[in-house]
């Protein structure tokens, strides 16, 4: 077994913050995540369907090594670097000392939905058909996380960074 500071270190938990009464959300394991190096000036929209060197667009190897299919729609995975992991269990952090750390194991599911297998599409620049059936693709997403044992909240955004 781990000591607590290692599966401090390495597992999803969340912790509570004495002074504001909340629990925080903690994903140490994130910084595991490949560094892409700084970017200090807005780059222009690309304007290329497809990026070979996008881990997300249709046939490229993702940062995980997987490779991804050749899409032609929605296409919805497991994040490779998720916040949250489904195999935490409560077993790997029982730590509810009365000191200045408290904290509890948290596991949920991240998935990833690429909008398009066009690299250079965004949101606001699909046809409303385009965006009909990926908000069908979110609420597939949503109804199936949401009938998964010990998944309580279903949130879906868009990050674009």
């Amino acid at each position: 077994m781990k000591s607590i500071p290692e599966v401090l270190q390495s597992f999803p938990h969340r912790r509570f913050n004495p002074l504001t009464r909340e629990w925080v959300l903690v994903s140490p394991h994130r910084t595991e995540r490949p560094w892409q190096g700084q970017t200090e000036r807005q780059e222009p929209e690309s304007s290329t369907p497809y990026d070979p060197n996008c881990y997300l667009c249709p046939g490229n190897t993702r940062a995980d090594g997987k490779r991804n299919p050749s899409y032609s729609h929605a296409f919805v995975f497991d994040n490779d670097f998720a916040a949250l992991r489904p195999e935490t269990s409560t077993a790997q952090l029982d730590f509810e000392g009365k000191g200045l750390v408290v904290a509890q194991t948290e596991s949920g599911i991240c998935r990833v939905v690429c909008f398009s297998p066009r690299h250079d599409l965004t949101l606001s620049r699909m046809s409303p058909a385009e965006i009909r059936a990926l908000i069908d693709v979110w609420v597939e997403e949503f109804q199936s996380l949401s009938q998964q044992a010990g998944i309580n909240y279903v949130q879906i955004f868009e990050n674009r960074g």
